[in-house]
């Protein structure tokens, strides 16, 4: 049987707190999510002023990074590569950037989802986050 590495609330806390201070750093309001390696939500956290649907875009991008082990962009490129029928791919809703999964090992443990503002500013907080834990 193989072993592998969790998310503690510890950890999850980490990446909230740096993520926070990326987007508040740049006066970004935006949604943070948390998923497990199993797209379960661990955190949410709405800063002042980010539109209210950025609350339920940011679980589903950290979802899709989690689920598929690769950042949501590469969801969003594919579609708009012109694959569009990926658009009925099963359990995932979130193909936009600002999805990012957090690897350990070569092991997906989880997801960070950032929703709120420019797709690739999304992705630069998640990443913010993710490298607070200094794997």
């Amino acid at each position: 049987m193989h072993s592998k590495p969790i998310l503690t609330l510890d950890d999850v806390k980490k990446i909230a707190a740096a993520a926070e201070a990326e987007a508040i750093a740049h006066n970004w309001a935006v949604v943070i999510s948390i998923v497990d390696d199993g797209g379960h939500l661990l955190w949410l956290q709405r800063l002042d002023g980010v539109a209210p649907i950025s609350a339920h875009i940011a679980p589903a991008k950290a979802k899709t990074a989690a689920l598929g082990c690769r950042e949501s962009k590469v969801y969003e490129d594919m579609i708009n590569g012109g694959r569009v029928s990926f658009l009925s791919a099963p359990e995932i809703a979130g193909m936009l950037e600002g999805g990012v999964p957090i690897m350990v090992h070569g092991q997906c443990v989880g997801a960070v989802g950032v929703s709120g503002v420019k797709s690739t500013e999304d992705a630069q907080i998640a990443k913010a986050g993710i490298a607070a834990l200094a794997l």
